[in-house]
């Protein structure tokens, strides 16, 4: 079975203006990378719209309401935080983002593909239950995640994150869930100013921090030796990927140093395990990445990796 992608042209309409470097652009730079003949296999479709009910597993249905009720005139614009916005297509595109990881949950639950790579926006990792922040408006793997406990039953489900920013939301949704593995390999200190090692939750917690100026052999090191034997002794059931691709050398917003083949490599170890545990699922949601080369790049040689590991 192929690769099945998720994306929407509604995640292009979600725009927090000018000079933002959360735009639409880094969607088109993905979507383009994944055009060519190399992907021609790819199973492409619509990502659907995640219902309240759904996202109402991760976050009050009050916030969930609150969201969805910001829905600005075309020239206009609501501010949620200093780096958080919504203008008239955010809503929908939060509905979207959100959705493409429930439906890829659905597809390698029920057969339909091996793995699935979601091209969403707006990210998701530094949503918090009730409160929206970095970019993110609901937290769309851990909504994932929740559906694949209850639309799927199933009883171990892992979130790794390799983003450059610590996944302050996802942490904050599972950290007292045993049943939820949170695994993040991040610049330490850096943006949100979360994920010190000793953040352990109730032992379902792993962080590596990475120093800024870490380069791709530090960051699989701490992968190797921390996260993926963490990892394996877990044996998830599922593997869900938060895959922010600010770790890059090239990225602007942080300074580690890591490269398109640190990516592919650690995508690989992730499928390995999933292929040990889990029946090869992996669901991959796209967060950061803010070089618009580099995150294509980047992008492409990850959803490479889910294709042939």
């Amino acid at each position: 079975m192929s690769v099945l992608l998720f994306s929407h042209r509604a995640c292009l309409h979600h725009d927090m203006g000018p000079h933002h470097p959360e735009c639409p652009d880094r969607l088109r730079a993905v979507l383009r990378a994944l055009e060519t003949e190399e992907f021609s296999d790819l199973i492409r479709d619509e990502a659907p719209q995640a219902t309240p009910e759904q996202l109402a597993r991760v976050h009050p249905r009050r916030y969930v309401d609150a969201i969805l009720a910001i829905r600005p005139e075309p020239d206009d614009m609501v501010a949620l935080d200093g780096d958080t916005s919504m203008n008239w297509g955010s809503a929908e595109a939060a509905l979207r983002a959100a959705g493409a990881g429930i439906a890829g949950v659905d597809a390698v639950c029920r057969g339909e593909a091996r793995r699935v790579f979601c091209a969403v926006r707006p990210p998701g990792h530094h949503a918090e239950p009730s409160r929206p922040m970095g970019f993110c408006l609901f937290a769309n793997v851990a909504v994932a995640a929740r559906h694949a406990q209850a639309a799927h039953g199933l009883k171990r489900v892992a979130v790794v994150d390799f983003d450059v920013h610590h996944g302050n939301g996802t942490q904050a949704c599972f950290e007292a869930d045993p049943s939820i593995l949170f695994a993040s390999s991040h610049q330490f200190p850096c943006y949100p100013g979360t994920g010190a090692p000793d953040e352990r939750g109730v032992g379902n917690i792993f962080n590596a921090a990475l120093p800024p100026g870490a380069d791709g052999a530090a960051f699989r090191a701490a992968w190797a030796d921390q996260l993926l034997p963490a990892l394996d002794a877990f044996a998830p059931e599922l593997v869900l990927i938060s895959a922010g691709f600010d770790a890059h050398a090239r990225d602007p917003l942080a300074q580690l140093r890591v490269r398109e083949a640190d990516f592919g490599w650690l995508t690989t170890q992730l499928c390995q395990i999933a292929d040990r545990h889990a029946g090869g699922k992996v669901v991959s949601m796209l967060e950061g990445g803010y070089d618009l080369d580099a995150l294509a790049s980047s992008a492409a040689t990850h959803v490479r990796a889910l294709m042939h590991a």
